[in-house]
C-alpha cells in the first residue's frame, strides 16, 4: 500500500515539473529540488517496504474514504469562489485536492492510531471497525502509515506551492508553515501525549482547518488575494464540518466518556448536543445565503434549496426524532454528502 502511495507522489512531482517546463520552454535543466525529493523518497520506500505487506484493502478501509467528500468540499468552495472572480486554475485545483487527499488520510490513520492508544476505540464504540482496534494493522504499522502520509502531504503541498508561486518567497514560506501546522494538527488530534481532541478542542480545530484555513487558503492560491466577505462561505463550510464531528461525538458518547475524551456532547449531554447541531446547521445556511445576497445574487440563492431539503429531511428530522446514540451513525455520511451538495449548489449560484 505504501509503495503505491509513494509511486503516486513520484507522479505528482512529474506532473508539477511538466507544468513548469510548459511555462518555461527550452529550460532543460533538471530541477535539483525534485531530485532531492525523489531520491529521499526512494530511500524511504526501501526502508519501510519490508514492514508493509498488508492487504491493500485493509489500508483503504483504514483510510475511511467516506470522509473525503467533506474534505474536498472545502477546496471546491474556494475554487468556486475564485472562478466567480475569473481567477480559477485547474492545475491548482487538482494539486490542492491531491494534497487534501493525503492530509485527510493522514488524519484518519492518526485518529485510528491515537484512539487505540488512549482507549476510545473499545467494545462500546459504534460505527465502522477500526483497523488497529481490530488487530488488522498493528500500532507500529499504522505509525509507519502516518509517517508516509505526512511525507506525501508535505511533498504534494510543496509541489502545489512551487506551481502557484514559482519561486520561494514570503507567501511560499507562509503557506509552507501553514501546511506543517495542518500536518501537526492532524496527528495531534488524538495521537501522542495530551491530544487536543480529548480536551474538547476538536470542534474549534475542525472549524479552523475545514472552514477558514481550507476555504480562504484555496481561494488565495487561485486569486492571490483576500476578501472579507469570503469569511461567510468559509464559516458555512466550517460549521457544517463541525456538524459532522458533532454527530460522530454524539454516537460515541459512551466510549468517549469511558476513555476520558471530553467532547462537547459528552460535556453537555445528548439532548443539548441536538440543539448545538441545529445552531451549526442554521447558522451555516444563513451565512451562505447572506454572502449571495451581499454579492447581489438574490434570485440565485434559490439554487441552495436542494441542499436545504437534503439537510432537513435526511439529517435534521432523523436527528431530532432520535433518542439514542445507536441511531446516529447513518447520519454521518448523509451530513458529509449534504455538505458537498451544498458546495455544489453554492458554486452554481455564485457563478450564475
Amino acid at each position: 500500500m505504501i509503495e503505491v502511495l509513494c509511486n503516486i507522489f513520484l507522479f505528482t512531482h512529474w506532473f508539477n515539473n511538466q507544468n513548469h517546463r510548459l511555462k518555461k520552454k527550452g529550460d532543460k535543466q533538471i530541477n535539483k529540488r525534485d531530485l532531492i525529493f525523489i531520491s529521499a523518497l526512494v530511500i524511504f520506500r526501501r526502508k519501510i517496504k519490508p514492514h508493509t505487506t498488508l492487504n491493500i484493502k485493509t489500508w483503504i478501509a483504514a483510510a475511511r474514504l467516506r470522509t473525503l467528500p467533506l474534505a474536498f468540499s472545502v477546496i471546491l468552495m474556494g475554487a468556486a469562489l475564485a472562478h466567480a472572480k475569473s481567477a480559477f486554475s485547474l492545475p491548482i485545483l487538482v494539486l490542492s485536492l491531491l494534497t487534501t487527499l493525503f492530509l485527510q488520510i493522514l488524519s484518519n490513520y492518526a485518529n485510528d492510531l491515537g484512539d487505540s492508544q488512549h482507549g476510545a476505540d473499545n467494545a462500546h464504540r459504534k460505527g465502522e471497525k477500526r483497523a488497529v482496534q481490530s488487530g488488522l494493522i498493528s500500532q507500529k504499522q499504522m505509525l509507519s502509515g502516518v509517517v508516509v502520509m505526512s511525507v506525501l502531504a508535505l511533498a504534494s503541498g510543496v509541489g502545489l506551492l512551487q506551481y502557484t508561486f514559482g519561486t520561494f518567497n514570503a507567501r511560499f514560506l507562509g503557506f509552507l508553515i501553514l501546511g506543517l501546522v495542518c500536518i501537526g494538527a492532524a496527528i495531534k488530534y488524538t495521537a501522542g501525549k495530551n491530544p487536543y481532541g480529548y480536551m474538547g478542542l476538536g470542534d474549534i480545530s475542525v472549524f479552523l482547518f475545514f472552514g477558514l484555513v481550507g476555504v480562504l487558503g484555496s481561494y488565495f492560491l487561485h486569486t492571490k488575494s483576500f476578501e472579507v466577505a469570503i469569511l461567510l462561505p468559509a464559516y458555512a463550510c466550517g460549521v457544517f464540518s463541525v456538524a459532522v464531528l458533532n454527530l460522530n461525538n454524539m454516537r460515541d458518547i459512551l466510549p468517549d466518556t469511558m476513555a476520558g475524551k471530553k467532547t462537547i456532547p459528552m460535556r453537555i449531554g445528548y439532548e443539548k448536543a441536538k440543539i448545538y447541531h441545529l445552531f451549526l446547521m442554521f447558522s451555516g445556511l444563513l451565512a451562505g445565503v447572506l454572502y449571495l445576497l451581499l454579492m447581489g445574487k438574490w434570485w440565485q440563492s434559490v439554487c441552495l434549496v436542494p441542499s436545504i431539503q437534503v439537510f432537513s429531511s435526511l439529517v435534521i428530522k432523523p436527528l431530532m426524532g432520535s433518542n439514542a446514540s445507536e441511531n446516529i451513525d447513518p447520519l454521518l455520511k448523509k451530513m458529509a454528502l449534504g455538505t458537498l451538495l451544498f458546495v455544489v449548489c453554492f458554486a452554481v449560484a455564485v457563478n450564475l
